[in-house]
């Protein structure tokens, strides 16, 4: 069957295809998501889950479960023949592919059609027709879709690409073929840096996709990302339910998605939806589906590239249709016709959505991972996703989000309001996430006039990033009051003590002085602060804050305090018993520590060598990342306490090095 006749790929499954129990071949929010649509339409469910994921909620909420392997070395949720064999031994006849993972892998469909599964999604062939994006381009335009100006061709010698570039004219975007999420994407600003970018381009996209093949684009400047969602049966019918605005991005990965677009007006709607649903009618399309679009200052849009699934971010189309995307999903699937054609799409309010993720947006959003301590999500105020609960392990296999907080109201403003006010509120205590970053994001002058770009978080980062004047003062003193004001002794209660607290790698000296009753004053940076406790719990505390009555949740383990305080959530290590390490900070002891769990995939250099302060020295992959770990002082690297293939630990020592100045010195 050919993959560009609609026809043909039409009448492959143009018969009713009833199912009662469902496996969901994904795990997380998105496993949960779609199990409660299917119980809502009386079906029965079925998950997989890899070792990592034994405990998680979407395994135990489940009807059935299956243990599909280890996540490492073979990527467990990857492994196609033991998702069929799952469905096989539980009588599941249908599978939802959710996102990410196998959701767009036309084998996968290939492989559930040919079991007889009903596969929710579209035909191997549509998933295969669009998931190339040098053919979906060629599709696009024989379909009249506008595209970005570029160069699709098979010719893909360097000097074609380079001449093809001049053509375009700079500043130009290399993308790889097989691509997303950012990987094997360079942006080459003029001709004398494309030859290097385009190799690196293409390592990334051979090592990543297995294909180094890549497609140009003349590279359009601080454009809006706004996505259409599509939905067609196999009867014919195909609607669009408006756009989404998915421009705050970060590593070409989006951060908060918002419907309907600031920047869309009911004209240009009407013709981007018009375009999105002639492409995949050009398709024989079935299912669900997002066409991605480029939008230009001057109200021109162009085409990216087709989702063949459903995407992270439908929660804000659902709240402004008032639709359940799944179950249209899981309707059309068992080859029932949709239930309303384009007049009776009908749009109601405003809805912004955030991605909670498990990262450091400080160390250029390094992806972190670890035990949940705390975790308290503000519904009923919000629509959360999520699928965590205290205790629960956040695993460095996967993707970093591991929640969706979505705020919906009459007006733009009114539904950023909620979720600045939501993400105040939650509490996410254990792992660092990046909750604090998307509150400023929200709250920025120019994400509150409807004016982010994709450029908006690199223009910004420095003020995205900033703190409010004596908050990192304040919550220091706080966490010395609820780490030591306990535990004073009541012969000495009025003796100050002095601490040595660790913050981010950063250490404050608080003098602690307690005062009458629970009142204290903690002198830190140059301030002093307040503290006055009117009541704690296990995990709460109420207390007056420099005459500002407070409260904050919080989690003790040890000397480790973790705080949540004004919407910011802080790990305070007790570090006044513990030596100091040479040189006052961290790496000063020539010791190389893992920033995050992950698993080791470089080893870059050899004990005895003699290597630079920032040189590489080991590689660790940590949920779909590579994070490049250098030397911290220069000198001689004395010992590797790490081999490819091994996971360790956050804060794990994996080398030591010995410093130049020590080397030197004379013994004894």
């Amino acid at each position: 069957m050919s993959v560009n006749d609609p026809a043909a790929i039409m009448n492959a499954s143009s018969h009713a295809t009833p199912f009662h129990k469902i496996l969901v071949a994904n795990r997380g929010e998105i496993a949960l998501r779609v199990m409660r649509s299917a119980r809502a339409l009386g079906l029965r469910t079925v998950a997989v889950y890899s070792t990592a994921d034994a405990g998680a909620r979407h395994v135990l909420e489940a009807d059935q479960a299956v243990c599909i392997g280890e996540p490492l070395p073979v990527h467990s949720y990857l492994r196609i023949d033991a998702i069929v064999e799952a469905a096989r031994r539980t009588g599941a006849d249908a599978v939802h592919p959710g996102y990410g993972f196998l959701a767009e892998n036309a084998a996968f469909a290939r492989a559930c059609r040919d079991a007889g599964l009903v596969f929710v999604g579209p035909s191997p062939e549509a998933i295969a027709a669009m998931g190339h994006k040098a053919g979906a381009k060629a599709l696009m335009r024989r379909a009249g879709v506008p595209c970005i100006p570029g160069y699709q061709g098979e010719d893909q010698t360097e000097a074609r690409l380079a001449e093809e570039a001049a053509r375009i004219g700079f500043p130009v975007m290399i993308k790889a073929t097989a691509g997303g999420g950012g990987r094997g994407m360079r942006l080459a600003a003029s001709a004398a840096e494309f030859a290097e970018l385009l190799r690196s381009a293409r390592s990334e996209a051979q090592s990543a996709f297995g294909d180094a093949g890549v497609i140009l684009e003349r590279a359009i400047a601080d454009p809006r990302h706004i996505e259409i969602q599509v939905f067609a049966d196999r009867h014919g019918h195909a609607i669009h339910l408006g756009e989404r605005d998915c421009s705050v991005q970060r590593r070409h990965q989006k951060l908060i998605e918002e419907a309907p677009s600031p920047a869309v007006t009911p004209a240009l709607r009407e013709r981007m939806g018009a375009a999105a649903v002639a492409a995949v009618q050009a398709i024989g399309y079935e299912g669900a589906g997002t066409l991605e679009f480029l939008l230009d200052g001057e109200g021109s849009f162009y085409f990216m590239e087709m989702n063949t699934r459903l995407q992270v971010e439908h929660p804000v189309t659902e709240a402004v249709t008032g639709l359940d995307l799944v179950a249209l999903q899981l309707r059309v699937a068992a080859g029932e016709p949709l239930p309303l054609a384009q007049e009776d799409v009908r749009f109601s309010g405003h809805a912004i959505e955030v991605r909670l993720c498990a990262e450091d947006p400080a160390r250029g959003f390094m992806p972190q991972s670890g035990a949940v301590a705390l975790w308290r999500m503000p519904a009923p105020l919000l629509r959360v996703e999520d699928a965590l609960r205290p205790g629960a392990q956040v695993p460095p296999f996967y993707d970093s989000m591991i929640a969706k907080l979505v705020a919906h109201g009459a007006t733009r403003d009114e539904a950023r309001r909620k979720l600045m006010c939501g993400l105040e509120d939650a509490a996410a205590l254990g792992v660092a996430t990046n909750q604090r970053f998307l509150h400023r994001c929200l709250a920025h002058p120019v994400f509150a006039a409807g004016g982010a770009t994709t450029a908006f978080v690199g223009r910004h980062l420095d003020e995205l990033l900033a703190e409010e004047a004596g908050a990192r003062e304040r919550a220091v003193a706080l966490g010395a009051v609820l780490l030591h004001g306990s535990a004073r002794s009541p012969l000495a209660h009025r003796l100050p003590v002095s601490q040595r607290l660790e913050i981010d790698g950063h250490t404050w000296r608080v003098d602690l002085v307690p005062g009458r009753g629970s009142r204290f004053e903690a002198r830190v940076g140059g301030r002093t602060v307040a503290v006055e406790i009117a009541e704690t719990g296990e995990h709460h505390a109420r207390f007056t804050c420099d005459g500002v009555f407070e409260h904050a949740d919080f989690h003790r383990d040890g000397t480790t305090l973790l705080l949540h305080y004004r919407g910011q959530a802080l790990r305070i290590e007790d570090r006044t018993l513990a030596p100091a390490l040479r040189r006052g900070e961290e790496g000063g002891d020539g010791r190389l520590r893992a920033s995050t769990n992950g698993r080791v995939v470089a080893v870059l250099a050899e004990v005895g060598q003699q290597v630079r302060a920032g040189q590489p020295i080991v590689t660790l992959e940590a949920m779909k990342m590579e994070h490049v770990h250098a030397a911290p002082v220069a000198g001689r690297l004395a010992a590797l306490h790490v081999q490819v293939g091994e996971q360790v630990d956050a804060r794990r020592v994996v080398a030591e090095i010995e410093a130049a100045d020590a080397a030197a010195a004379p013994p004894g």
